[in-house]
């Protein structure tokens, strides 16, 4: 935990090199990112995973919005002494890292905007908005039981793999092993899911539509990824981001999902070289 002049913020951080600043989607907490937090540690970067507002034991304050989650990233960095810090977003994660990017462009070396659920304007992309009445039903009630959410992830993951997830079943099953143990690693650690009510309700605000950061502000290096059939249709919100941001780089998978699957190594290599040479300029910086 940090306490920081933003109220007290759970994060963990780990590796030597250039900040990135690893901020969740929603039913994380910063966990959530934990592989990616490898990924970086171990590719000469320090890695900051962080609980976002209402996740875990970062509490939920009266302004939870996106523009003040973005101040209290940068209050976690002035408590770990980061001048600066990449952020990358995911999914729900997305939209604070734009504001952080936005408000806070002295410190923000790079973007990545990772299946981002971020609004687009005359169309609602919101990260927790189900499909059908049924999966509504799956959201307002199971997602609030530690019981039933543990049933569901022990007993009928395909479940929380399509409504959670957002990733079409046929993608799930046809993955490689590997692939599929990534994407039940990910349903498992909403469990339990009693210390994210709080942020799975904020989520629900932060990734409607609201005004909107000034994308063309941002100057940081940005790339944007996501899926053709990712179910939270992510694709939308990347692309809006990528043509509104100066010179940012997209990539679109055909398939995969909001998991990404079968792409993971794409992803991972794509991340380090974009950070890489991002973040280049700022390898003397150290915590």
């Amino acid at each position: 935990m940090a306490d920081t002049a933003c109220g007290p913020i759970e994060y963990a951080m780990s590796g030597d090199g250039p900040a990135v600043l690893l901020v969740h989607g929603a039913g994380g907490g910063y966990s959530q990112v934990a592989d990616l937090q490898r990924l970086l540690a171990a590719s000469g970067f320090t890695a900051i995973a962080v609980s976002r507002f209402g996740y875990l034991r970062t509490p939920l304050p009266a302004d939870a919005t996106p523009a003040a989650q973005a101040d209290a990233h940068a209050c976690l960095l002035d408590a770990l002494q980061v001048p600066r810090a990449a952020a990358l977003g995911l999914s729900a994660g997305a939209p604070s890292a734009l504001q952080y990017c936005v408000r806070h462009a002295d410190r923000c070396t790079a973007l990545v905007l990772l299946v981002p659920a971020i609004a687009v304007p005359g169309r609602e992309v919101a990260e927790t908005t189900p499909p059908s009445p049924f999966w509504q039903f799956v959201f307002d009630h199971a997602l609030r039981s530690d019981f039933v959410i543990w049933g569901l992830a022990r007993l009928w993951p395909e479940v929380l793999i399509e409504t959670v997830l957002a990733t079409p079943l046929e993608d799930f099953r046809n993955a490689s092993d590997p692939e599929r143990q990534r994407a039940l690693a990910v349903v498992r650690d909403i469990f339990p899911v009693s210390p994210k009510v709080d942020g799975l309700k904020n989520d629900v605000l932060v990734t409607t539509p609201s005004p909107s950061p000034a994308l063309s502000l941002i100057a940081a290096p940005t790339l944007a990824i996501s899926t053709r059939n990712d179910l939270y249709g992510t694709d939308a919100g990347m692309a809006h981001a990528a043509a509104e941001i100066p010179g940012a780089r997209l990539i679109l998978f055909p398939d995969g999902g909001h998991a990404w699957l079968g792409h993971d190594a794409e992803v991972r290599a794509a991340l380090v070289a974009f950070l890489r040479q991002a973040t280049a300029p700022h390898r003397a910086d150290r915590p």
